[in-house]
């Protein structure tokens, strides 16, 4: 599987990497089966996981660390915190250690900030920036990074005021058409050396049934890598399939496959780009 840089951390990925907040019962995975996937996905190359507190209620971390007793030293871990203040930002990164088994992570995310009135208040006294700073200073985690769904023009500032490591945003061929992180993020993140880490690759769910179509075009991006969120075996390989023969999408295919699918760009197939993310209306800046 192709490997890339993941920005200006010295690390490498391969294109294909793991979304853990599917392993979980909610999306009818087992415990057991969690653990196998996990495994399986690490014996296939793949060392990237990503994870969340919010992730059906901390279930996600929980199987994530269970089934890295043994190989905590093969893989990096991203987790995340969806409180924008330093004291409550804290006390999730406790409990996500204390989930996933672990001392430290590699890499702490401020999680889905959509709004500039969101990224002042992380960045105000006493806010989240602060948590992640005090928390890479203790050796807790070693790289900060922000993730963002509706509004890529708040990734661009976020990433004007602070040096962060990495950034998560959607890049789906169907996000390609509204509010586009393709056109308005990449750019600017390349050229601060910012890790790129491509999400929503099927929309959820929405581009099914162009599966290998859709992860061809994200991976065709210049991205880091992209996570894809797995509950099963069978998807597992089927991702394996499609990331090992990956050969990169031509203008012309590119083109094409926009024809097809330019039908999903609507607020009820985009929804975290709703102004109130199920609102059906269109996000204002």
């Amino acid at each position: 599987m192709e490997k890339r840089n993941f920005g200006l951390t010295g690390q490498q990925f391969p294109l294909l990497s793991f979304g853990a907040q599917r392993m979980v019962d909610e999306h009818n995975c087992t415990e057991e089966q969690a653990i196998q996937i996990v495994n399986r996905a690490i014996d296939a190359g793949i060392t990237y996981f990503d994870t969340a507190p919010s992730y059906s209620d901390g279930q996600s971390e929980e199987r994530l660390g269970k089934a890295l007793q043994a190989r905590r030293k093969d893989v990096w871990i991203a987790t995340k915190t969806h409180d924008r203040t330093r004291d409550g930002s804290l006390r999730l990164l406790e409990a996500s250690l204390q989930r996933l088994q672990t001392d430290h992570v590699q890499e702490w995310r401020l999680h889905n900030i959509m709004t500039i009135e969101e990224l002042d208040q992380c960045f105000a006294k006493g806010g989240a920036l602060e948590a992640l700073l005090e928390a890479k200073d203790q050796g807790l985690i070693k790289h900060i990074s922000i993730s963002g769904h509706t509004n890529p023009q708040v990734q661009v500032e976020a990433i004007e005021r602070f040096p962060f490591d990495s950034a998560l945003v959607p890049l789906s061929a169907a996000d390609h058409h509204v509010y586009s992180y393709a056109h308005e993020f990449l750019p600017k993140a390349i050229e601060k050396g910012v890790a790129i880490i491509g999400m929503k690759v099927m929309a959820v769910g929405k581009l099914a049934p162009w599966y290998e179509k859709a992860m061809q075009y994200t991976f065709s991006l210049p991205i880091s890598t992209a996570i894809i969120g797995m509950e099963s075996l069978d998807q597992l390989e089927r991702n394996l399939a499609i990331a090992n023969s990956f050969k990169p999408m031509t203008e012309l295919e590119q083109l094409e496959f926009f024809k097809e699918i330019v039908h999903l760009a609507n607020p009820d197939v985009l929804r975290w780009k709703a102004s109130d993310w199920m609102s059906g209306e269109w996000y204002v800046r």
